[in-house]
């Protein structure tokens, strides 16, 4: 067997012909290579095209052997495609305006997604910039063309990626578990470029969207899903509540500020108020059991928030239905302003909260998700650009799997 065979083998590259081998004065493999094929392609449409002079040698880096660096060399040809006009040619081992292989950029697309870019670059010795060009690469080449046509439950959910309020949002696919789509910014308007790449067909198959409490996208969803069941998140309608008891705990302790020892035993209540009652200790439950003659008024804030969550527990719609309007009446006439302000919002949104009842659908993926986001944008020391953030997004979160390409042990 030839060494030009036994390399073209070692390296792991179709449709390539070695025809060279030599080793640079820094003791790296330099590998002399050519495409199988006789007709140049575009580099642009990849459509066979005339040729008629080459371009000067290129390199493009591959796979390390041990400590030795490996670079395939070739002198592309230009071509004049009908279509894109004058390209150099593409080549079957890498992508267009990359210096790096295919098995190059997916192994270091694989490591991104288990590490950090700083560990990346020290494996590899490429720069941080590099290894963000390669994730885009990789994306643009491994992401799930279809993964729009199926869409039927989605959740949508807004991540803050860095100071002065620059968001970007996310939406989610329930039934894949994944990312399928980011846009920057937060506002009803950020959600137009996703429904107009669904079209209006794709947009009547979804049956139900999960998002908070938000304006704005309960505005683009009316708006660009008018025939999809919206349904609220049940976290965030509890959190309503809590955030109602923690106010008027607060107001509480400043009325009581010339009484400081009072003022004191009202303030030290506040993670027993927010805890779920099976989670109290037994000095805990005795506090709580005090405070019911102590201070009926932060007493009954609790029984609202108790009550708002077992309204949301009943299976059967009418039931929950029953206990939300009597929760809503208590709320309204209970004399504590964040639990008539709580109760209007409630009113208002009334059968989206309902709509959790028979799906049992929350936001809880979505918030999951947010949360390895941000894990991947503090191991990242955060994202200068919406770009880069985007494209690591649907690496680690778009359903995308990538296996080193290295031989495994039996």
């Amino acid at each position: 067997m030839r060494i030009t065979t036994v390399l073209r083998r070692l390296l792991g590259v179709t449709k390539m012909f070695v025809e060279e081998v030599c080793f640079t004065v820094d003791g790296d493999l330099a590998v002399t290579v050519r495409p199988t094929w006789r007709l140049s392609r575009c580099g642009q449409c990849r459509r066979k095209a005339p040729r008629y002079d080459r371009r000067p040698v290129r390199r493009w880096r591959h796979l390390p052997w041990g400590r030795c660096s490996v670079d395939l060399l070739y002198e592309p040809w230009r071509v004049d495609c009908r279509t894109c006009g004058v390209r150099v040619e593409q080549v079957p081992w890498a992508e267009r305006a990359s210096r790096f292989t295919h098995d190059f950029e997916e192994l270091a697309a694989y490591l991104a997604q288990i590490t950090d870019q700083t560990q990346v670059h020290r494996l590899l010795g490429i720069s941080w910039q590099t290894v963000g060009a390669l994730v885009e690469r990789v994306v643009a080449r491994r992401i799930d063309p279809d993964r729009l046509s199926d869409l039927r439950r989605i959740g949508i959910d807004e991540f803050s990626y860095r100071k002065r309020h620059r968001y970007l949002t996310i939406v989610v696919d329930h039934d894949q578990r994944r990312v399928v789509w980011t846009g920057e910014g937060k506002s009803s308007e950020t959600l137009v470029p996703f429904f107009e790449l669904l079209g209006e067909e794709r947009c009547e198959k979804i049956e139900t969207v999960t998002i908070d409490l938000s304006a704005a996208f309960i505005k683009a969803v009316r708006e660009g899903l008018p025939k999809a069941e919206t349904i609220f998140d049940r976290f965030h309608v509890q959190r309503l509540a809590s955030a109602a008891v923690d106010e008027v705990r607060r107001s509480i302790v400043r009325k009581l500020a010339i009484e400081p020892e009072q003022a004191k035993a009202v303030k030290g209540t506040r993670f027993i108020l927010l805890k779920n009652p099976w989670n109290l200790s037994r000095r805990q439950r005795s506090k709580l059991a005090e405070l019911q003659d102590t201070n009926r008024c932060l007493y009954r804030a609790y029984l609202l928030k108790e009550t708002l969550a077992k309204a949301l527990d009943y299976r059967q719609k009418w039931r929950a239905r029953k206990a939300l309007d009597e929760w809503l009446s208590w709320a309204s006439r209970s004399k504590l302003k964040p639990f008539v302000k709580v109760a209007r919002t409630i009113r208002k949104h009334r059968e989206g909260i309902l709509a959790y009842i028979k799906s049992r659908l929350t936001n809880g993926l979505v918030e999951g998700l947010n949360a390895k986001i941000r894990m991947i944008a503090r191991r990242a020391y955060g994202f200068h650009s919406y770009q880069a953030l985007a494209a690591m997004i649907v690496l680690t979160c778009g359903g995308i799997k990538l296996d080193p390409p290295l031989p495994t042990g039996s």
